[in-house]
């Protein structure tokens, strides 16, 4: 008889996960705006690189619509959709994005939905966050709200917050030297009206054309300047000028195309896959807080799996991560397996606990990166993993771990080399502690290697023919959150006023904040069911083995 106790599946089973990687939502039927063959169907997968075999060996990107010269802008190609056409609901936004742009319109603005959240909406998604744009000045929209900041320098907005949630407002007159400063990729302006024109020059502001759609909620009426529609009909992440310029002009929208594709299950346009490819290394001009925030976008918001994919694909693992990039090359990295790639099965069952609205603290993916790297270093016992993430969720209590661990006779995933260390007796809990602790320390030790320079730097040492980077990105207050997660194993007494979880509900808003439990909770939920699927059977004839 196979056991799964109760006691194991209160602290880590998985228990009613949240699907992140809903089958791409076809547009309704009425919204006609590119032939059926040019339809294609996603399920949440990594961004393909088009064409992947015949494409030239030239690094120039091939010539495109959006490339080279400028371009002439029609109004007859700009559309004008009825949210009902699209499939938008007002009870779709959420209730405080609702209060803001009401009260902003009470006092006489016009106010707008702008760029991914529009997307999402079209796409039946949950959007991350919403923004707004309005005519109001933001020292008017200051004004209008009793809790309102204006942030930023060069490109100011207001952050109005409102019952825990923070809503970006943005001014359309803050937008005008971005928009300028791409009109020269166009020949003409269209002869509309001067809204029309306004909302198209904040349109050109965006990064891609599917970023590039407004929404006015309370006429009911999405603007479509730039062919956003068609490429989210594609399934195409596409720059709205040409793609090299835009790179070069914001290498940060190299990691958010990253993220975009990975998120929707999109592939990148002929030009922008080439020119993604081409300028990779400018990513290490970012300034390391925004790299950490660009990265922490694609691994605590649910679709971490399918980045890690792409910026492997790419040629950016190895810039941002390469001990892990060093890993997929000694393990002979295989595009579609899921399965005997650890780290890959570890994002992918953090990504379905996660969602857009729902992201996890940095801490836990940092601490699985830790982690999963100590079992590289040295592969464990099944065993002594499942007693070191029970006694973790616990906060060190290791008798009421070692108890639980001797039931287990579910079996364990034996397609990880991670998982092949040497069988451990379970008769003695003085053995177990040892093994837990050693284990502690090797996860702390990895730790210390991702913040070392001089580690990072020779981890793709044995690889010449890849790039070398040294970045450092987990800044020293990171490492603190992750040690203090892995305390209560390396003490030698359980941690003291340490209130376990209770119930096997997460919540999210203390997983996004960083509480201990929660994050613990979560973690060996994680590790447990990559280390002991539920569903092995069923898996095993799943697996696909592809080179």
């Amino acid at each position: 008889m196979v056991i799964r106790p109760p006691e194991l599946s209160t602290a880590v089973a998985r228990i009613g996960a949240i699907s992140k990687n809903p089958s791409f939502v076809a547009l309704r039927p009425s919204l006609a705006l590119c032939s059926a063959t040019h339809r294609r169907r996603y399920s949440g997968g990594a961004a393909v690189l088009e064409p992947p075999t015949d494409a030239p060996s030239s690094s120039a990107p091939p010539s495109s619509n959006n490339g080279g010269g400028r371009r002439v802008v029609e109004g007859s190609n700009w559309k004008f959709l009825s949210t009902d056409e699209v499939g938008i609901r007002t009870s779709m936004i959420s209730k405080p994005t609702r209060s803001v742009l009401k009260q902003l319109k009470k006092k006489g603005y016009e106010v707008y939905l702008v760029g991914g959240c529009v997307r999402d909406l079209i796409m039946q998604k949950t959007p991350k966050d919403f923004d707004i744009i309005t005519t109001a000045e933001l020292s008017q929209v200051k004004k209008a709200f009793r809790d309102c900041q204006i942030i930023g320098r060069r490109f100011p907005i207001c952050h109005v917050h409102i019952n825990r949630s923070i809503i970006e407002v943005s001014s359309f007159n803050t937008h005008v030297e971005r928009s300028e400063n791409k009109m020269r990729y166009f020949e003409k302006l269209p002869s509309c009206n001067e809204q029309d024109i306004i909302r198209w020059k904040n349109c050109l502001s965006r990064d891609f054309t599917i970023n590039g759609l407004m929404l006015n909620p309370f006429s009911n009426k999405v603007y479509d300047y730039l062919g956003g529609m068609d490429d989210i009909r594609k399934g195409k992440v596409r720059t709205i000028i040409p793609a090299r310029s835009s790179f070069q002009e914001d290498c940060a929208r190299i990691l958010r195309a990253i993220r975009i594709a990975a998120r929707l299950g999109f592939s990148f346009s002929r030009e922008t896959a080439y020119s993604v490819k081409d300028l990779a290394s400018t990513i290490l001009r970012l300034d390391k807080q925004r790299i950490l925030m660009e990265m922490n976008y694609m691994l605590a918001y649910g679709s971490a799996e399918a980045s890690l994919r792409l910026l492997w694909k790419f040629g950016l693992l190895e810039l941002l991560l390469p001990i892990q990039a060093a890993y997929f090359v000694s393990h002979g990295f295989k595009r579609k397996d899921k399965r005997t790639n650890m780290l890959l099965a570890l994002f992918y069952n953090l990504d379905g606990l996660l969602a857009p609205d729902q992201p996890c603290h940095r801490s836990l993916w940092i601490a699985l990166f830790a982690f999963h790297e100590a079992l590289v270093r040295q592969p464990r016992d099944p065993l002594v993993v499942a007693a070191f993430t029970l006694a973790l969720y616990n906060g060190g209590n290791m008798a009421e771990a070692f108890d639980i661990v001797r039931k287990i006779s579910h079996p364990h995933d034996h397609t990880f080399p991670e998982l092949s260390g040497n069988p451990v007796a379970l008769d003695s809990d003085e053995d177990l502690k040892i093994e837990l602790r050693d284990l502690a320390f090797s996860v702390e030790s990895s730790l210390s290697s991702m913040t070392d320079e001089y580690f990072v730097s020779g981890a793709m040492s044995m690889y010449p023919q890849a790039p070398s980077s040294n970045l450092v990105f987990i800044p020293l207050q990171a490492y603190q959150e992750v040690c203090r997660m892995f305390k209560c194993i390396m003490d030698k007494e359980r941690e003291n006023n340490f209130v376990c979880k209770s119930g096997k509900r997460i919540n999210y808003y203390n997983l996004s904040h960083g509480s201990l439990s929660e994050v613990r909770y979560v973690f060996a939920r994680v590790v447990f069911d990559t280390v002991f699927p539920p569903n092995l059977e069923n898996n095993d004839q799943e697996t696909v083995q592809e080179d």
